[in-house]
């Protein structure tokens, strides 16, 4: 390297107001590795051209962006640079892991937005959220139910949608809907049924899990939830404490209805959600 083009670490430190101490951990971490490195004395000199990676190095650890990925990165902007000429061995590979990291940046922050909004309504002593008593009329859903075990994440749901879409076949249908033992959020586990409204009969060679399923007339205290599910727990709060307040029994089930949901639209501001907390006949 030309002595006139070679900062030393000091230098470079003043340049792009990153301390010494950082730039060290980023040789470390194999993030910015010096142009030279003095064998004898160990010291660490920069070329001007790597000023602009510096700062970019140093945004992206400011946005959290893992080292696996930031080093990945880092390799394919490389590639891309040494390869003039040439095909790069993985085209547009730096974009990609820029654009994955700007979509969990912003779904990071939908999250905290909503967050926010929530908490804002919790601290509010006048805020509460609309509940009434509602009776359900009795439908024919073609149904799939299972129990629920422990620790398991959402992909039976996913399962059992896509099996009554099978068995609907394109029968136009009402929204889709879900009962719901208490005992799913109170322990983790328990029993569900996932239901799409769609007149009889149940056609041949559909899935072996769905199910005719005559949902009886039923009375609930019900509230329409409205946007993501992040706080559906609020919604249920306002209906159990609805019921709580009025005296009313239990019938130890819910239900959702999902009137607007992923499958109409991907505006998760745009869902609505009934909640339904079913009570007894008493």
């Amino acid at each position: 390297m030309a002595e006139r083009q070679r900062l030393t670490i000091g230098e470079f430190s003043r340049i792009t107001h990153l301390s010494v101490r950082t730039l060290r951990r980023y040789h470390e971490q194999d993030l910015l590795i010096p142009a030279e490195v003095d064998p004898f004395t160990g010291y660490r000199y920069y070329a001007p051209a790597q000023i602009r990676p510096a700062l970019t190095i140093r945004r992206f650890r400011e946005l959290d962006l893992p080292l696996p990925d930031l080093r990945r990165f880092l390799e394919a902007e490389s590639s891309g640079d040494t390869t003039a000429g040439q095909d790069a061995a993985d085209p547009g590979a730096a974009q990609q892991i820029v654009a994955a990291h700007l979509r969990r940046l912003e779904d990071r922050l939908g999250r905290t937005q909503r967050a926010v909004r929530t908490l804002r309504e919790l601290l509010d002593p006048v805020a509460e959220r609309a509940v009434e008593m509602e009776v359900l009329p009795p439908q024919s859903v073609l149904s799939v139910s299972l129990d629920i075990p422990p620790g398991s994440d959402l992909s039976w749901y996913d399962t059992a949608m896509r099996d009554l879409d099978a068995a609907a076949d394109a029968r136009p249908v009402l929204p889709p809907g879900g009962r719901y033992a208490h005992e799913l959020f109170t322990e983790g586990h328990g029993r569900a049924t996932v239901y799409l409204p769609a007149e009889p009969p149940l056609r041949s060679g559909a899935p072996l899990a769905v199910r005719e399923l005559d949902l009886p007339r039923r009375r609930a205290a019900v509230a329409t939830h409205r946007g993501p599910h992040d706080d559906l727990d609020v919604t249920y709060a306002a209906v159990g404490s609805f019921v709580a307040r009025n005296g009313l029994h239990s019938a130890d089930l819910v239900e959702e209805v999902y009137l607007v949901g992923p499958r109409d639209t991907d505006r998760p501001d745009h869902w609505r959600t009934l909640v339904a907390w079913l009570l007894t006949s008493d």
